[in-house]
């Protein structure tokens, strides 16, 4: 530049210097224009190495980047996790050769098997029914993460909570692996103790024996009750419901069903927070009728409770379990009775009103 600016001011001598100046400043933008537009090349083809099952153009259609495009940083890097994101691949590499783009690729071996070791307690064919791996399925890491937690959440239903399980990979020939699931089961974990907090009316020792799940007992070793399982403890918040309503605990709640697992992974202490609210009552109890063959009168003396009594959530079940039966017999086979519920808390009263109704046919 230093040459071309001596030779440019040899050749006009007569010239202003200011002048030159600025002719001589345009001159390097031009130029420095023309090399910029040089640079911005375009692809000439995309080359894939690597490859051992997966054709180029099935590679080259998950990116978006494409031969004639212009070099782009920001397609090229998005072209990199589209093709991550297909989990074809275990590793991808893009770089740039000339006017070529080379992608690298390792592809992730092709499942041969799938087995399992260790299992006794489940049989193969259960642990099969739940992993998504199968034999001729790409392998991923993420496929056998996800299949290790179906696993470990079918021994947990069958009250192992103690089990791991170890995924091993077995490499072969032709990018083929085996994967064998490596199951340590643990013993069935019991239930060391049962809390309830929050009871004033009732005994622990009481709600206790509400509920279907008890404290295990060494010498009882083939009962299922003391072994943990989630689903008998959904049941068992219905059972303490059902208990409290029969007792005159209309607003009784379960706030909380706690399993905490101890150390050693072998036992489960039980903690049930209940709230008693307030006892009721029985108040007014009528009976409404819809049909023309029916009287209340006629439905009375199938009432279970009376106006004073403690309440009873049974006794309303067992009332409309009666009145139903009575007017089929009347001839509607086809009835809907609803106890309408009114409490009034200041009174600690309960007021039904069995409301009859011709049911859907």
């Amino acid at each position: 530049m230093k040459h071309f600016l001596l030779s440019f001011f040899r050749l006009t001598r007569m010239a202003p210097p200011r002048r030159l100046l600025s002719v001589a400043i345009g001159g390097m933008l031009l130029a420095a224009l023309s090399m910029g537009s040089a640079s911005a090349q375009i692809i000439t083809d995309i080359q894939v190495s690597g490859n051992q099952r997966i054709e180029p153009d099935t590679v080259r259609s998950y990116m978006v980047v494409r031969a004639g495009d212009e070099f782009d940083d920001v397609k090229i890097d998005q072209s990199l996790k589209t093709l991550f994101a297909t989990g074809l691949f275990a590793d991808v590499a893009i770089r740039r050769e000339g006017t070529s783009l080379v992608v690298n690729i390792v592809e992730n071996p092709i499942i041969n098997r799938v087995a399992f070791e260790g299992n006794s307690a489940i049989k193969d064919e259960n642990l099969e029914k739940e992993v998504q791996l199968k034999a001729r399925v790409v392998y991923t890491r993420a496929r056998v993460q996800e299949d290790l937690k179906r696993i470990i959440e079918v021994y947990r239903r069958s009250g192992r909570f103690a089990a791991t399980v170890e995924p091993k990979v077995i490499q072969l020939p032709q990018n083929r692996v085996d994967l064998v699931f490596e199951i340590k089961e643990g013993a069935v974990t019991g239930i060391r103790q049962i809390y309830f907090i929050g009871n004033r009316h009732f005994s622990d020792a009481r709600l206790r024996g509400e509920i279907s799940t008890q404290v295990s007992r060494w010498w009882n070793i083939l009962a299922s009750r003391d072994n943990y399982d989630p689903d008998r403890l959904v049941f068992d918040r219905e059972q303490l419901r059902r208990f409290y309503l029969s007792h005159g605990y209309a607003d009784f709640r379960v706030v909380s069903a706690v399993a905490e697992l101890t150390r050693d992974r072998d036992q489960f202490f039980i903690t049930f927070v209940v709230d008693e609210g307030p006892l009721y009552d029985f108040g007014e109890i009528g009976i409404t009728s819809e049909l023309e063959r029916i009287n209340p009168d006629m439905l009375r003396d199938k009432i279970k409770s009376r106006s004073g009594e403690l309440y009873n959530a049974k006794l309303i079940d067992d009332t409309v379990e009666e009145m139903t039966f009575a007017a089929g017999e009347l001839g509607y086979a086809f009835v809907d009775i609803r106890p309408k519920i009114t409490r009034r808390k200041e009174e600690r009263k309960i007021d039904i009103t069995y409301e009859v109704n011709e049911g859907p046919t």
